[in-house]
């Protein structure tokens, strides 16, 4: 009897296509990580970090949690690059302003003008400022947030010192103008604006604000 030679059987194809492509995991294609945090960013800034939760992140970044976790670490960690890139974000937008060398009057209604537009941002509304409306609760019980939060605000300070050190060496200022204490006022000004501009008052209220501090730190210096 001949015995029949048996054909090896031939691949299956699906099979080895499925092995060669690689599962597709986590993120979805359109992944863009800075557009990512733009929306987390957005969502922190709005609900602030403990009414945030991952569902939310998820939802607004478009991204599973897998994803989220693979990309920024956990809800703190994403908290703290949400405020990283605030800060960024807000010191490219300021930095222009703080350096143009103009009469501080002048000088001081641009940055007011400029800190007005960003507080005032938001599609459902004014969102005001990232430091003092979310992480400045944070930095109660999180060393690495508080620690942040203080060296914003000690940049601020940095800034409004040199824009008033620079006019009392002009002379618009007097001899006896302080310029560290004219700049914790000028921070001061921020932040309360900050916080009124996320309650809604009018910007025609808070430009009144804003020029009232200004007659306060700059005529009333150089009476």
């Amino acid at each position: 009897m001949v015995q029949k030679t048996r054909r090896p059987a031939a691949p299956d194809k699906s099979a080895s296509a499925t092995a060669g492509t690689p599962k597709r995991r986590g993120r979805p294609r359109a992944y863009e990580p800075e557009i990512a945090l733009g929306k987390a960013l957005d969502l922190f800034r709005t609900e602030g970090f403990a009414a945030t939760s991952l569902d939310d992140l998820s939802a607004a970044t478009g991204m599973n949690r897998p994803s989220l976790y693979g990309a920024f670490g956990d809800k703190r960690e994403l908290y703290i690059k949400s405020y990283q890139r605030y800060r960024a974000d807000a010191r490219a937008a300021m930095s222009d302003v703080f350096r143009d060398e103009l009469p501080i009057r002048q000088r001081l209604e641009r940055i007011f003008a400029v800190a007005l537009d960003i507080y005032l941002s938001g599609d459902a509304g004014p969102r005001g400022c990232f430091t003092v409306m979310t992480a400045a609760s944070e930095a109660v019980s999180d060393p690495e947030i508080r620690a942040m939060v203080l060296e914003g605000l000690s940049e601020l300070d940095k800034a409004f010192t040199a824009c008033f050190s620079l006019a009392k060496q002009n002379g618009e200022l007097p001899p006896t103008a302080d310029p560290q204490v004219l700049a914790m006022l000028a921070s001061a000004t921020i932040h309360t604006i900050a916080i009124r501009a996320r309650a809604r008052m009018p910007r025609k209220q808070l430009e009144a604000i804003v020029k009232g501090a200004i007659d306060v730190m700059v005529g009333a210096a150089s009476i």
